[in-house]
């Protein structure tokens, strides 16, 4: 379903029942977030899950494997879990076969740690009647859709308008807005995989009390990440005018950003620029310039430092028949970023910023802790240490994995203090149950070449609570809970 006329670039869907079905699962497993604010279908849904489990001894089985898993995966707060579990649902096939469309280092970050719950997911979406609920609440979301299409049109025709962009030139790229009931309405999941940009929005009910309705459906949210689907292609198409502006990326050393926006000028200078275009849109005519002043000072405080640049740029574009892909150009390269260094060295910074909502994820960073990790199997300590710090430097994948690798390194290279070092904080940082089980095991077996015996069977210990459903894990935490480790004798020459 299309949200506007003719060549709208954004499709909106309601029939995503792999996105139903992980949801679903999830919220089968104790996710509760929200829900006093949710649409009544979602507590439909829910009951009438419950009660098709209670109805066998054989589902309820299966729902607490599958739950299990979920528990043994939960990270930093729910809002993190509904996340990494959206990112999942979008690279699963189905239904019935739960199976990745990807391999797993191709997937996003925070969905390759879990990707074995499709496994679990097939079972339980047969024994809970999970279809058949979806082929009776399809209505429902019918009806939600019809909600969303004239505001979605709306934003639409507003944002080319003020662009002065032709619809269509979207061939190649994609702009999907899913729509489902069973997430938390407080939260909006963003992200851009390759050419894919995808919103997953919650809806609220229509009565909700004391919102406007364009708070209910999220749409600020929707045209940010629909902003960024039309300005991303413009910076990539010009790197050069983009490179020229690096040396700014000193001048937010000490900025609260976060790590990408510090690292790469790219996302800096486009974020400064969607940001500008937000506050001169936002509002009608009459809106108080001292209003649109003081968002603009936020945002340079919280480091976006070429958002006022931007809002006096498009004061002239706004006055030039010129559309913003003839203008683009020629606005990038009127930047002084002499001037803007020393005004960006005035800025008192605020102590944090507002997160951003879009989600980045790019195929050679994804890969990079896996090329690390091919390093490291190949006996090229060297190779893999370098790879997984700059994972560390750049924030980029798990950074627990990161560390772990780093951990091994040293174990490889018998630089024993560091590779303690690493393994305890991967253990801190990691999201990955694995990792951490990992980690817990080559403590222990650590502790058991430094004859501290007491200290290696907590960490065998620790090692099956954080990932003894993994059969390797398993194995080897009980192995080291039976007798001591030692290690592999040397091969003769």
């Amino acid at each position: 379903m299309c949200a506007g006329q003719g060549n709208s670039p954004i499709t909106l869907d309601t029939t995503n029942e792999t996105l139903f079905a992980v949801l679903t699962a999830v919220n089968a497993c104790g996710f509760d977030d929200g829900l006093s604010i949710s649409d009544p279908v979602r507590l439909e849904i829910r009951a009438e899950v419950e009660k098709n489990l209670k109805s066998s001894d054989d589902a309820q089985a299966t729902a607490n494997a599958m739950c299990d898993f979920y528990q043994s995966t939960r990270g930093n707060g729910a809002a993190h879990d509904l996340s990494q579990y959206v990112s999942l649902a979008l690279y699963l096939h189905g239904p019935p076969n739960f199976l990745p469309k990807v391999k797993e280092d191709e997937m996003p970050p925070d969905a390759g740690p879990i990707a074995g719950f499709g496994a679990l997911l097939e079972k339980f979406y047969e024994k809970a009647g999970l279809h058949a609920i979806w082929e009776r609440h399809k209505n429902n979301y019918a009806a939600v859709a019809r909600r969303y299409h004239d505001p979605l049109a709306k934003m639409v025709f507003d944002t080319e308008i003020y662009l002065k962009l032709q619809s269509g030139g979207y061939l190649g790229r994609d702009f999907t807005v899913f729509l489902d009931f069973m997430g938390d309405p407080s939260q909006t999941n963003a992200r851009n995989y390759g050419t894919d940009y995808d919103v997953v929005v919650f809806p609220a009910p229509d009565s909700a009390a004391g919102s406007p309705q364009g708070s209910l459906l999220k749409m600020n949210e929707i045209r940010h990440t629909f902003l960024h689907y039309l300005m991303d292609p413009l910076a990539e198409k010009h790197p050069i005018a983009i490179k020229r502006l690096e040396p700014l990326l000193q001048s937010v050393k000490r900025a609260p950003l976060e790590e990408g926006f510090r690292a790469d000028i790219s996302l800096l200078v486009t974020e400064c620029l969607v940001r500008a275009i937000e506050i001169r849109t936002t509002g009608s005519k009459a809106t108080a310039e001292a209003m649109r002043a003081q968002a603009v000072d936020d945002a340079v405080r919280q480091g976006y430092i070429l958002t006022k640049y931007f809002y006096t740029a498009l004061v002239a574009f706004e006055k030039d028949p010129a559309g913003i892909r003839s203008a683009y150009s020629d606005i990038l390269d009127a930047v002084d970023v002499r001037k803007e260094e020393k005004e960006a060295a005035a800025v008192d910074f605020a102590k944090s910023a507002s997160p951003e909502l879009l989600q980045l994820s790019r195929l050679q960073d994804r890969q990079m802790l896996v090329n690390a990790e091919k390093r490291l199997a190949a006996g090229d300590t060297k190779g893999a240490r370098e790879l997984a710090q700059e994972a560390m430097d750049k924030k980029i994948g798990d950074q627990g994995r990161a560390l772990f690798i780093l951990a091994e390194v040293a174990v490889a290279n018998k630089d024993m203090p560091t590779a303690l070092d690493n393994f305890h904080k991967a253990i801190a940082e990691a999201k990955e149950p694995r990792v951490i089980a990992w980690s817990h095991v080559y403590l222990g077996r650590i502790m058991d070449l430094k004859d501290d015996r007491p200290a290696a069977v907590i960490e065998y210990q620790a090692a099956l609570t954080a990932g003894g459903q993994l059969p390797e894990i398993k194995a080897a935490a009980e192995r080291g809970l039976a007798r001591a480790y030692e290690p592999p004798a040397a091969k003769p020459q």
